[in-house]
């Protein structure tokens, strides 16, 4: 049977109604941009992130854009990230004039570690932005330590849920760094029915930045205190990810447990690396990344066999074209690179049934010889 990488209808058949019912509600009411629904989901996702303030926006994109216009980050400042993200992480820093910095992997977590941000810090160097990869948590505390008064962003687009055990106590995606920023695309473990996203943060003064920034730059119609972006959560989106909201831990127990039974599975296999998650951590595995041998023709392989796999992310960003600019050369950072020959991610969404983990299991075993 065909097991797509995610199957987005099988989850819509679970919440139709509740789904439904929340948009027909900002439909009757007419009313579209920002407003109640955003606040309240705003209000959610603060409790569930243990934060003081959540603003909606309109992407994840924006959010770390938004994030990096707040703390004054602009031309002539360097941001220190990793080169094995979505491009959007770098593309915001250098959106804002800032000269993106990369630092190299931990080569188990495909996180930064606080070593390789130590060793990539520079005078010029105005912020540092995590990655919680595939949905398990960088180690924050480790790396605020380790940039000291710098500003942290926590890039939490696939974490959003995701806890880590911080001196005994459990730490939200988004809860401890400076600011936090969530992406609400279709394919998040939280998706939307379109784009969204989502800021967080502890303090009063970036909060009321944010929210300046996202509506052009003025708290008031038609008064500007700076430039600002049309950047606003739109009512819709907010309702249908409210509706949402409550299925959440659900949905990432699911996802643990299908992690869980593909790790005792490929357990024997020598040429396959199932994902590593730091002890301190929980994650909602957004993505069940593996490390494989001959991963080209595995994923011809499981093609074949109607099983839906996607490589996040086949070329590092320090090597992409429109970054030939930085003069990175290919060697730069090995274990990101190396990721990239390796990486495969396989079906993990909650909605998977018995059969269809077995046929993938089935399917790389196979390839395999086992």
């Amino acid at each position: 049977m065909p097991v797509p990488l995610l199957d987005l209808k099988a989850q819509y058949a679970t919440i139709r109604d509740s789904v439904v019912n929340a948009m027909m509600k900002v439909v009757e009411d007419q009313s579209f941009i920002l407003g109640e629904p955003v606040e309240r989901l705003e209000r959610e996702v603060a409790q569930l992130s243990h934060v003081n303030h959540a603003i909606g926006c309109a992407n994840g994109t924006d959010a770390i854009l938004l994030s990096l216009r707040a703390l004054d980050i602009g031309r002539g400042d360097e941001v220190l990230t990793t080169p094995f993200t979505f491009f959007a992480t770098a593309g915001a820093v250098h959106n804002v004039g800032a000269r993106p910095v990369f630092a190299d992997i931990d080569p188990d977590t495909f996180n930064l570690s606080a070593n390789t941000v130590a060793a990539n810090l520079k005078p010029e160097t105005r912020a540092v932005i995590t990655v919680d990869l595939f949905g398990q948590m960088a180690p924050i505390e480790s790396i605020m330590d380790a940039v000291g008064d710098l500003p942290v962003i926590e890039d939490a687009a696939q974490s959003i849920g995701a806890r880590r055990k911080i001196d005994g106590k459990w730490v939200m995606a988004g809860e401890a760094a400076t600011i936090g920023t969530f992406s609400f695309f279709p394919s998040k473990n939280l998706g939307g029915y379109g784009d969204g996203g989502m800021v967080v943060t502890q303090r009063d003064d970036l909060a009321t930045r944010v929210r300046r920034l996202r509506v052009h730059g003025g708290m008031k119609t038609y008064y500007h205190e700076e430039v600002g972006y049309n950047s606003r959560l739109d009512a819709l989106q907010a309702a249908i990810l409210s509706a949402k909201l409550a299925n959440l831990a659900m949905w990432s127990a699911a996802r643990r447990k299908n992690a869980s039974y593909y790790d005792a599975a490929f357990a024997d296999l020598d040429d396959v690396r199932t994902p590593t998650i730091d002890p301190a951590n929980e994650s909602i595995y957004n993505q069940y990344t593996l490390r494989v041998a001959r991963r080209e023709e595995l994923q011809a392989h499981l093609r074949e066999k109607g099983v839906g796999t996607a490589i996040y992310y086949p070329l590092s960003l320090h090597l992409q074209p429109c970054f030939e600019y930085l003069a990175y050369k290919r060697g730069a950072f090995p274990e990101s690179e190396r990721a990239t020959k390796e990486v495969i991610s396989l079906p993990v969404y909650p909605e998977l049934k018995q059969p269809q983990l077995d046929e993938v299991i089935e399917a790389v075993r196979g390839f395999y010889g086992r």
